[in-house]
């Protein structure tokens, strides 16, 4: 039972938001004569390339698998290394060993907690020429990394880029020529992902997106999503009729159905509304916390908010006491490193001093645009009661 029903306890640190409009779309998609592999999914590609700024979108049926989309398509193979932060969800890495690649790290800035762009140049300069075939860029918790730096550090040592815009649909930032750039729009990634999980930005139950601007990844995408399968190109054998459909490669069934799609479509119309509350719930978050002895997000303009994650002294009495109140704050994240798979191939303790610090102190507080006014009061009040008192 709630401390406070009027509140509507408790307070979790992200959820979905699901209106009217929503319901109606997945209705008429239940309704209509496709439930998969109709013109809904195409429709709702288009609109999310339109509204990140690539060329092409290929939705699938998860950020997971969008991120081993992008592994098949690039064609990481058994002995390739790649790059990665320690600081993300384990699928960010999982999708280079499904492949039999080998992943290694890049310790993060702690200013910004993104992958440390100094860090990774020093790293790729002191192994042989092609060492590392490619390096995968994460926007942590809605912060964009530079990608324009990633491309250049990228082409120097002849790597791929992946960018995980998971947290950071809408999120953009300046390159270095003043063109504001959005994230995963592809002016400098090979391939970029999202995902529709219902803490993210855009909710479809599940489901995820690859975007890029390369137009033979993006056909290799298309075919891998369904079991390497195709209609219209290279026919090895003869025409059998208008049933005729050939496996080129060895695929994998990650369609995403009409009606997450729908979903999708309908919850991709409040985008910059979204995105808007986001950024406002940040600002009074911020000047809520300025005078207490914790360390606040780096705000940069660009920002997509997808988490609101401060470093704390003694965290997990704070986090018990936080889920007393009925505040259930998140950690984001373990470090991968940390998992015992991963420590099986090698990695430990000790091994990324500035994660491990920063993963010491992080605890995420409630972040969504239905977070009304007087749960983040709230959420405000109870903090600055535990500091203060």
């Amino acid at each position: 039972m709630s401390l406070n029903p009027s509140l509507q306890l408790p307070i979790p640190y992200g959820r979905q938001e699901i209106t009217k409009e929503d319901e109606e779309a997945v209705l008429q998609s239940l309704r209509g004569a496709y439930l998969t592999g109709g013109p809904t999914v195409k429709k709702f590609e288009e609109a999310f390339a339109s509204y990140i700024g690539s060329q092409y979108a290929v939705a699938c049926s998860s950020g997971t698998a969008a991120l081993h989309l992008c592994s098949l398509a690039l064609r990481v193979k058994p002995g390739d290394r790649v790059l990665c932060s320690p600081l993300t969800f384990v699928a960010s890495t999982n999708c280079i060993l499904y492949q039999g690649g080998n992943i290694d790290f890049v310790d993060i800035d702690p200013s910004t907690r993104l992958m440390d762009l100094d860090l990774l140049e020093k790293k790729l300069d002191q192994a042989p020429l092609g060492h590392y075939s490619g390096i995968i860029a994460v926007d942590f918790a809605g912060h964009p990394i530079r990608m324009d730096r990633v491309r250049e550090i990228a082409d120097r040592y002849g790597c791929w880029i992946i960018e995980d815009s998971c947290h950071a649909p809408g999120g953009s930032y300046q390159d270095a020529e003043d063109k504001q750039q959005q994230c995963g729009n592809g002016a400098y990634a090979d391939l970029a992902i999202f995902s529709f999980h219902p803490v993210k930005h855009f909710a479809t139950g599940e489901g995820g997106m690859v975007t890029t601007n390369d137009p033979t990844l993006y056909e290799r995408l298309i075919d891998l999503r369904n079991h390497g399968i195709t209609r219209n190109r290279n026919k090895l054998i003869e025409d059998h009729g208008g049933w005729y459909y050939e496996m080129q490669v060895l695929g994998y069934n990650y369609r995403l159905s009409d009606i997450h799609a729908a979903l999708g479509m309908s919850q991709l119309n409040r985008g910059a509304s979204g995105l808007a509350k986001r950024t406002e719930i940040a600002k009074i978050y911020l000047d809520a916390f300025k005078d207490l002895p914790m360390k606040l997000p780096l705000i940069e303009e660009g920002h997509a908010f997808h988490l609101f994650v401060i470093e704390v002294d003694n965290r997990k009495d704070f986090y018990k006491y936080l889920r007393q109140h009925e505040i259930l704050s998140q950690i984001h994240y373990i470090p991968v490193h940390y998992q015992p798979f991963y420590q099986k191939l090698g990695w430990k303790k000790g091994d990324f001093p500035l994660t491990e610090a920063y993963y010491n102190a992080c605890i995420s507080l409630p972040m969504f645009p239905t977070l009304s006014i007087s749960q983040q009061n709230y959420v405000i009040d109870t903090v600055r009661k535990y500091f203060i008192s």
